[in-house]
C-alpha cells in the first residue's frame, strides 16, 4: 500500500472514530455527568468528554458553573479548560481527515490564508465565546494542518478564560443565594 492510500485510510478511520465517539457521548450524556463526583479529576475527564462531541451539544459549561459553586472556581476552570481543549482534538481530527475532500476548493484556499494569518486569534476568540461553532474552528485548524500543539495552546488559553467566567459565575450565584 502506497503512502497516499495509507493517508486516505488513516483519515477515514479518524473520521469514523470521531463519529463513534460523538454518538456514544451523546447517548450516554446523563451517565457521564456522574464523573463530577470525583472532584477536579472528574471535572477534567467530564470536560474532555463533553467537548469531544461534534455539533451535538453536551452542556459542559453548565457543569463548570455548578462545580464552581462547590469547589474552588479557579481550579475548576483550570481542570475544565484543559479538559475542554483536549476534547476539541476530535474536531481537529475531523478536519484533518476531511481535508482531502475540500483541498481543491477555492474557498479552502481563502480559508487557509485567513487561518494561517489569524489562526491563533481565531482559535482563542472562538474558544472564549460560548458557541456551538468552535468545532468548525477546530475542523479548520485540522484541515489546514495547524500544528496540534499550537492549536491546543490557544484553545487551552481560550477555554480556561471561558471556564473562569462560568466557574466564578457559579460561585457568585451560590454565595448570593446562600447568604440570604
Amino acid at each position: 500500500m502506497n503512502k497516499e492510500r495509507k493517508q486516505v485510510l488513516l483519515r477515514i478511520l479518524l473520521l469514523f472514530f470521531v463519529v463513534v465517539i460523538t454518538t456514544l457521548l451523546f447517548l450516554y450524556r446523563d451517565d457521564i455527568q456522574q464523573l463530577a463526583h470525583f472532584g477536579y479529576g472528574g471535572i477534567f475527564v467530564l470536560s474532555i468528554l463533553t467537548n469531544a462531541t461534534l455539533i451535538l451539544p453536551v452542556p459542559g459549561v453548565v457543569l463548570t458553573t455548578a462545580m464552581g459553586a462547590i469547589f474552588n472556581p479557579f481550579w475548576v476552570a483550570i481542570a475544565a479548560g484543559l479538559g475542554a481543549a483536549l476534547g476539541e482534538i476530535t474536531g481537529y481530527l475531523a478536519g484533518y481527515s476531511g481535508q482531502i475532500i475540500v483541498e481543491q476548493a477555492q474557498w479552502y484556499k481563502r480559508l487557509k490564508y485567513w487561518m494561517k494569518r489569524y489562526g491563533n486569534a481565531t482559535i482563542l476568540i472562538m474558544a472564549i465565546v460560548p458557541n456551538p461553532f468552535f468545532d468548525l474552528a477546530g475542523m479548520a485548524a485540522g484541515m489546514l494542518k495547524l500544528p496540534l500543539p499550537r492549536f491546543l495552546l490557544w484553545c487551552s488559553i481560550g477555554k480556561i478564560i471561558k471556564m473562569l467566567i462560568f466557574a466564578y459565575s457559579g460561585a457568585t450565584i451560590f454565595n448570593y443565594f446562600s447568604i440570604k
